[in-house]
């Protein structure tokens, strides 16, 4: 099961979606690996820390080192696993971004490695039982990339009249490349994040956008302050507050997820 977190729409929790959903599967005893296409590196930074840019050779390892290989080759010449450093947490698994990538783009653009991404999961079907992809918030190779590389995609949505309209955008970009690229892509749901109980828009836009028929998972995620202490600490909430309610919350939308008929297709 390939899972891409996407939103053209910054601030709206992709990194925070992707790590602490790719956590709760790890935990659950899923094999499950965690590609970090963002430029910004947000996920691996969450993930694994600050990286030691002596020790982190960028154009070799990573989303970097496995694009880079296939600039003048037809063929990928190392397996796309020895780009996937471990994680402190078992069955936790990371493919790093680099600032390389930005430098990369439109040289694979222009020789159109639009399908590789795709092609090197196919090589990872047996290793890991669940992947999860950050993107980019911008509509650009990376996250092309990840779409026609994935199953389905989660797309986070933070409950302002701004993120209303660039959801529209988004459906029409994704409908556009399911057509040209990937027509077994499902969209698997919109992921309400950062919402108020307590105040009165957040509950009229989700309720708005049911009503035209998007598919909205039933789990919330409020806004907390535990979040960024997460970040901070550089620990997903199930490990750092598996009690607290947000966590409850990531558990209970993870359990949407597995039930999903995507999931048991795959």
């Amino acid at each position: 099961m390939r899972r891409v977190v996407f939103n053209q729409k910054g601030g709206v929790g992709k990194t925070s979606i992707t790590c602490n959903l790719a956590a709760i599967s790890a935990s659950m005893g899923y094999r499950t690996l965690v590609l970090d296409l963002d430029v910004q590196g947000n996920t691996t930074h969450y993930l694994v820390g600050e990286i030691d840019a002596d020790a982190f050779p960028a154009e070799a390892q990573g989303v970097a080192g496995l694009f880079k290989q296939t600039v003048g080759s037809r063929r990928m010449q190392k397996n796309p696993d020895s780009f996937v450093w471990e994680t402190p947490y078992e069955n936790l698994y990371l493919m790093p971004s680099s600032p390389v990538l930005s430098d990369m783009e439109k040289e694979l653009e222009s020789r159109y490695k639009i399908y590789k991404l795709r092609d090197a999961l196919d090589k990872l079907v047996d290793e890991y039982d669940r992947i999860y992809i950050d993107t980019p918030p911008n509509f650009n190779f990376y996250s092309k990339s990840a779409l026609i590389a994935a199953d389905t995609v989660l797309v986070p949505f933070d409950c302002d009249s701004f993120a209303r309209q660039s959801l529209y955008s988004l459906m029409d970009n994704m409908a556009e490349l399911q057509e040209d690229h990937n027509p077994e892509l499902v969209v698997e749901g919109i992921v309400i994040n950062q919402f108020n109980s307590q105040a009165r828009l957040p509950g009229e836009l989700v309720a708005e956008l049911e009503d035209e028929g998007y598919p909205v998972f039933d789990t919330y995620l409020n806004t907390s302050v535990k979040m960024k202490e997460s970040h901070r600490e550089h620990r997903p909430l199930i490990d750092m507050a598996p009690s607290h309610k947000l966590t409850g919350q990531f558990l209970d939308l993870h359990a949407e997820l597995e039930k999903s008929p995507s999931v048991a297709a795959a």
